[in-house]
């Protein structure tokens, strides 16, 4: 009966740490190229901008959303067929169940999952909101 009630104690008190987001990072588009072999970095800044949200974290819909809109960022530099191929890469792996640098929500420690950012999360991505926001509106 101790035991658990040392248990439930613990987890209670892991849950109610405030976690802070590691700095942001960014590894172009992961484990695809950055642009044609013409043009290096055509669509970088897409996939950059993706990663500011993919970093942050959220919801299934936040990410679905990010997703998108990363296909109609490279769409509008001319690579229709590559955004639909990155779509389908980006929905299997950055799954946030998968631990890997480029997960949904890498920003936080593994396990983050899906979840809404909380009030003191949102004020530590603060400074990057407004540039991920004027990307998403875009599209």
């Amino acid at each position: 009966m101790r035991s658990m009630i040392f248990l439930a104690l613990f987890f209670t008190s892991l849950c109610s740490l405030a976690e802070e987001i590691k700095p942001f990072t960014s590894d172009g588009c992961s484990a695809f190229p950055d642009g044609t072999f013409a043009q290096k970095d055509l669509w970088l800044s897409c996939c950059t901008l993706h990663d500011y949200a993919y970093w942050q974290g959220g919801t299934y819909e936040q990410r679905l959303i990010a997703d998108k809109a990363l296909q109609h960022c490279v769409e509008s530099v001319g690579e229709p067929a590559i955004a639909t191929l990155m779509l389908a890469g980006v929905r299997v792996g950055g799954s946030p169940y998968i631990p890997t640098k480029f997960r949904w929500g890498y920003g936080w420690s593994y396990p983050r999952f899906y979840q809404a950012l909380t009030e003191s999360e949102k004020i530590q991505i603060k400074p990057f909101k407004e540039e991920i926001d004027n990307f998403f509106k875009r599209f």
